[in-house]
């Protein structure tokens, strides 16, 4: 194999990380299928895991909407903060496959979870982790395991942090990235977002652009 095709398919295997100083890479495409992909409409679930309605990483999910559904695709948001979803119980009445005991809002997005396309992350950091209120959701999965894990899925991470070192975003990513392998899902991007604290202040800035830019490429 020549060096440069060695390289051009590294590149392409790396995928897209936004750490800081912006993207890095390009996004993850199967080169085989692209063409199929792109003029199919995706049914595409955001879930924003912040309790501010107009927070930083609300703002992220708001932008990347506005690119995805500019490339005809379908987009449903699910603000985890602003439901009652409740956290697991660990009653395993569920199987990992079947009904939940708990009635409660995680019924809004339980099916939509299992027929997306894709799925889209979008979080502050809190206390050097995703926010709770994203947590109570993601632990829901459980119920729902037999019927995403090892299905096709497209997924993206994104969030924001007051901070900037790119360090501290580390836990956070390396939690998304363990959750894509175990699901089987194939993440096509991350926007990282540093220094950004007080609400709306990661307007106007490159990771809106690197949010909106991601929303119209997948």
């Amino acid at each position: 194999m020549q060096r440069r095709d060695f390289l051009k398919k590294a590149l392409v295997a790396a995928g897209t990380v936004a750490v800081g100083g912006g993207l890095v890479g390009a996004i993850t495409r199967d080169d085989d299928n692209d063409k199929t992909k792109s003029d199919k409409a995706m049914d595409i679930l955001v879930l924003t895991g912040s309790p501010r309605r107009n927070g930083n990483s609300a703002h992220l999910a708001e932008q990347f909407i506005k690119g995805a559904q500019e490339s005809g695709h379908n987009v449903f948001r699910f603000d985890c903060a602003m439901h009652d979803v409740q956290p697991c119980r660990a009653c395993n009445a569920c199987g990992m496959d079947g009904p939940c005991v708990l009635k409660d809002d995680f019924g809004i997005i339980r099916q939509r979870i299992i027929d997306a396309d894709m799925v889209v992350f979008a979080t502050p950091m809190y206390y050097f982790g995703i926010s709770a209120q994203m947590k109570r959701v993601i632990d829901r999965f459980y119920a729902i395991n037999g019927r995403i894990k090892g299905h096709a899925k497209k997924a993206a991470f994104m969030m924001t942090y007051a901070d900037t070192s790119t360090k501290e975003a580390e836990p956070m990513l390396m939690h998304y990235r363990t959750l894509m392998d175990y699901l089987g899902w194939q993440s096509v991007g991350e926007v990282v977002a540093p220094g950004v604290w007080t609400e709306g202040s990661v307007k106007d800035t490159k990771y809106a652009e690197q949010a909106y830019e991601l929303g119209k490429r997948v």
